[in-house]
């Protein structure tokens, strides 16, 4: 078995190329944008990432992030058109060999925080989500958006999407909602708040292409067990991608940390995805900026990064060594 760790890279151009290269990472978790899909050949744009990062030693067999299908969540007009995209995007990633496409049913307001400069240890920063921070009258301009519409819109999409990927052999990986509060935020629910709201999910559609994003920390902020989850859902084959990540707190209020000094046992965790087989895709996410960074993206920084991926490869050889 064999777990494929990498990092986020936004291009085959990018500064993190080298890092990657340098850190022993032979995968590139890439997005594409939705404006640049729909303007071109969709295959052709797939085509030439997954040649650009192959040419440079990575391979980019995970797409993270499925845009330009806001109607279809919100259940509005255009949501035909927004469809018939979704379905050539997952018919241009299986036939360029990119196995699984990272989503999310959070329409509109998508990860969010309140606080982007929390203080945390030896000085460094990180972002934090307090529910207390939020005006209950805020909207967008979608307005109103009840668990009901979601939960069909999800229905619906998941019943036609599945069978797409199931044709070009892409894993629909679902990501939970972040932060996984119980109440509407600005107007908007949030569904995929749960372990129960998972199996609901994965219960909508029996396929083994009906999966999810592991992404720890909202996991932990669900109040879930993050090892006995992974189990759980392991065990079924539903978790094809992992956020390797922890944070401090609960879904009302919490703030990201460092990957050893977070509320999760991280050791257990990795060894949960060993025991029920785990050989996808696995990146850190949401890190500190460390002093002497600029804090232009939040929880996107470089050097904790490079912390996170060698407490990550130093867990898996643990975990490895104890198993043989």
């Amino acid at each position: 078995m064999s777990i494929k760790l990498g990092l986020a890279i936004n291009s085959p151009d990018h500064p993190r190329v080298s890092i990657a290269q340098q850190l022993g990472l032979k995968q590139a978790i890439s997005g594409v944008s939705h404006e640049e899909m729909a303007s071109a050949d969709l295959n052709a744009v797939v085509a030439a990432r997954v040649k650009a990062f192959a040419d440079v030693g990575l391979e980019f067999s995970l797409m993270e992030g499925l845009g330009g299908i806001e109607n279809i969540k919100l259940d509005r007009p255009d949501a035909d058109k927004e469809m018939d995209y979704a379905k050539r995007l997952i018919e241009a990633l299986g036939r360029n060999n990119v196995k699984d496409l990272c989503s999310i049913w959070m329409p509109v307001v998508v990860w969010y925080r309140t606080r982007t400069n929390l203080p945390t240890r030896g000085g460094a920063t990180v972002t934090g989500f307090d529910i207390a921070d939020c005006d209950p009258d805020e909207r967008t301009y979608a307005g109103d958006i009840s668990e009901a519409t979601l939960w069909k819109t999800l229905d619906s999409f998941l019943r036609e999407i599945i069978p797409v990927a199931e044709k070009w052999d892409v894993k629909m990986s679902l990501h939970p909602d972040d932060p996984p509060i119980l109440v509407p935020l600005k107007g908007i629910s949030r569904i995929v708040t749960s372990a129960r709201n998972y199996q609901r999910v994965f219960d909508i559609v029996d396929s083994p292409y009906n999966t999810m994003t592991f992404c720890q920390a909202n996991i932990a902020a669900m109040g879930e067990d993050v090892p006995a989850t992974i189990r759980r859902f392991g065990k079924q084959g539903k978790i094809t991608f992992v956020h390797f990540r922890d944070i401090v707190g609960d879904k009302n209020k919490f703030q990201e940390a460092f990957h050893d000094d977070g509320m999760t046992d991280m050791y257990q965790s990795m060894k949960a995805y060993y025991e029920v087989g785990f050989n996808g895709v696995m990146r850190p996410d949401h890190v500190p900026t460390m002093v002497g960074e600029d804090n232009d993206r939040p929880s996107y920084a470089l050097l904790a990064n490079l912390h996170a991926v060698g407490y990550i490869q130093g867990l898996m050889e643990a975990v490895e060594k104890s198993l043989s």
